[in-house]
């Protein structure tokens, strides 16, 4: 099947005893045990498992191409459910500019256990340098978050082999519309749900797809299941409706993320756009060889430094400066003031995640806003 036709049925189940055509929302914590004690459904209780929770996952394992899926209850948690399984000791290595969050969340919770850097990991040379015997696991987000540098995952993966270590690839930005990460070689996808496959910036969620269910995603699953960091069934069932519609509105956001950064590039007022689309993107043809789109995601920065960007933002009246990504409305950030004073970001950065709205009113809000 076509990812459009996937991205529709493979996350439904008819329900045998209405025959309704969309899934029931499965509220209920516990199931009922034959005299037998055997569950005959599958279901013990539902930290564990859920008919909610088991058709999301299963429709994001078919969209990325995986063997399974793990939903959690957001997309931090799904990220430290991994750093959960490496045993203490482990070396880490991240790039440079990898989403705060998660890289914050490692600094801070897994100080005493795991060691880490965060380095150039597109720079073979650097990459290189920085593997270790107790390296496990190089940590991929391609394009990243908010610079949209992208990085060559068959290159990660080709050095990373070469000293039995595992690869993560964080493909919230591309989205399994727009990039395949497991089919180019990766161990493991992350998603934060919360952003496209949500789609309507009304729930929360994170994801982890797997190549190969095998030791290291049953301790995955344990973490799950254990730890209990899962999405309601209410948040399952929404977001398993919101993926029906992934497809077409990632095309929504592509298109008028193209035309956007094309407009923003020939500004006289911009000093860069950074989108993966722009043939001045330093990384263009790496995009143009493993992305089947560029994505809705773009930043740009203002001259005249951050009190410049923040009024661009400030007078925008369709855009809505808001945190977060992926929704049908357009949302800009000053992401600096957002990441903190070790920031790597550029204070005249804006990050945008384009929506759905008409593209001639966004180009008309950043033309007021900008003259």
């Amino acid at each position: 099947m076509k990812i459009e036709t996937i991205a529709i049925h493979a996350g439904n189940h008819n329900d045998e005893s209405s025959r309704a055509v969309i899934q029931p929302i499965t509220m209920s914590t516990t199931f009922v045990r034959e005299a037998d004690g055997s569950f005959p459904a599958g279901y013990i209780y539902s930290r564990s498992s859920n008919p909610n929770r088991t058709s999301l996952e299963n429709v994001l394992t078919k969209l990325e191409g995986g063997t399974d899926a793990a939903a959690f209850s957001s997309g931090n948690a799904a990220g430290m459910s991994v750093f959960q399984t490496l045993k203490p000791g482990t070396h880490i290595i991240g790039p440079d500019d990898m989403y705060h969050g998660l890289r914050n969340q490692i600094k801070n919770l897994f100080a005493n256990t795991l060691e880490f850097d965060f380095v150039d990991i597109n720079d073979p040379a650097v990459l290189a340098a920085h593997i270790k015997p107790n390296t496990e696991l190089i940590w991929v987000e391609t394009p990243s978050n908010p610079l949209l540098k992208i990085t060559d995952i068959k290159a990660i993966v080709d050095t990373a082999r070469k000293y039995n270590i595992k690869v993560v690839c964080d493909n919230t930005f591309a989205t399994p519309i727009g990039q395949q990460p497991l089919a180019l070689g990766a161990d493991m996808v992350m998603h934060s749900s919360t952003k496209y496959f949500g789609g309507h910036s009304d729930l929360m969620g994170g994801a982890l797809i797997t190549a190969q269910k095998n030791e290291w995603w049953a301790k995955i699953r344990q973490v799950q299941e254990m730890g209990g960091a899962i999405p309601s069934p209410m948040d399952c069932y929404y977001l398993t409706r919101s993926i029906k519609t992934l497809p077409y509105r990632v095309k929504g956001h592509i298109h008028n993320a193209q035309l956007l950064a094309e407009y923003l590039e020939n500004h006289p007022k911009i000093e860069q756009v950074m989108y993966p689309g722009l043939l001045s993107h330093p990384q263009h043809a790496t995009a143009r060889a493993q992305m089947l789109n560029f994505g809705g995601m773009l930043s740009f920065c203002v001259k005249g430094g951050s009190d410049e960007a923040r009024k661009v933002v400030n007078k925008l009246q369709i855009f809505t400066q808001a945190t977060s990504l992926g929704g049908v409305e357009s949302l800009i950030e000053h992401r600096a003031s957002v990441e903190g004073p070790d920031t790597k970001t550029p204070h005249n950065l804006l990050r945008v995640s384009v929506g759905l709205e008409h593209i001639d009113d966004l180009i008309e809000d950043l033309t007021q806003a900008l003259d």
